[in-house]
């Protein structure tokens, strides 16, 4: 689980998937040399802020890039179950695979996923039960991130030291002003988007339910015993270590829970 590579073949992903990167690398490329280097030259600013600047950038990409190409718990075509959970197994009427309760066939893939929360263009991937923790992590290093930037740019005009502007020569330089404008512009775009995708997603933690579960259920009260949020966060994640839930650069090692509830999908 967590270990093989899903690659979706969906040209309308890629595009979207390829907005967030040049949105990431545009401001990952100009904000360090209009903002963070010059000012930490002039002796501004610390070296500690742009090391925070590329920390934040590089788990950013980092859980992109892990989210998309993650598996999300496609499940295969004879899969094997347990004795003691054939009960909790139903028939997918699209693809005729048996399939846990809470799995949910993806019309895009083409396939079932273990409770599969949605499908994500921005990743072009699905969000389920083995890449959500990824996803999660994008969304909170991509709300840091994107925060940060707009407090450098706000800073910048407002509040730092003027710079000296030694080198007007430079095409960056004489573009500052709009530079900083389209940052800033997608620096509003990404964090309002994100906020309410973030918190979407945490109430769903807490309540245990994923979104296709709202949608379905957004009339009936779904009755089953609820988790102390500790638990759901640590089923999500794979891991009850809380530090390990903010780094990317592992394997998620799922927790033996059962995958069904008393209103199911």
């Amino acid at each position: 689980m967590g270990q093989r590579i899903h690659f979706v073949v969906d040209p309308q992903g890629w595009c979207c998937m390829g907005l967030i990167i040049f949105v990431w690398l545009y401001n990952t490329i100009f904000i360090p040399k209009v903002i963070l280097f010059p000012h930490y030259e002039e002796g501004h600013i610390s070296v500690v802020a742009i090391l925070c600047y590329y920390f934040c950038s590089f788990f950013c990409i980092a859980s992109l890039l892990r989210a998309s190409v993650a598996d999300p718990g496609k499940l295969p075509e004879n899969p094997r179950i347990p004795i003691t959970e054939r009960e909790y197994w139903e028939l997918c009427n699209k693809c005729n695979v048996m399939r846990p309760k809470r799995s949910h066939h993806c019309s895009r893939c083409g396939h079932c996923v273990r409770r599969m929360d949605h499908h994500c263009p921005w990743i072009n991937n699905c969000v389920g039960e083995d890449n959500h923790w990824l996803f999660l992590q994008l969304c909170f290093y991509t709300q840091i991130l994107s925060s940060y930037t707009l407090i450098l740019d706000f800073c910048h005009y407002y509040y730092f030291f003027p710079l000296k502007k030694e080198n007007w020569d430079d095409f960056v330089f004489r573009h500052e002003l709009a530079l900083l404008r389209i940052s800033a512009f997608m620096g509003l775009i990404i964090f309002g988007g994100i906020s309410g995708l973030f918190y979407s997603q945490l109430m769903g933690i807490f309540t245990d339910t994923t979104s296709i579960e709202k949608m379905s259920n957004c009339c009936e009260d779904i009755s089953r015993p609820q988790k102390p949020w500790q638990q759901t966060f640590s089923e999500v994640f794979g891991t009850h270590w809380k530090i390990l839930w903010f780094i990317p650069f592992r394997q998620r090692q799922p927790l033996r829970v059962p995958y069904h509830f008393a209103n199911h999908v």
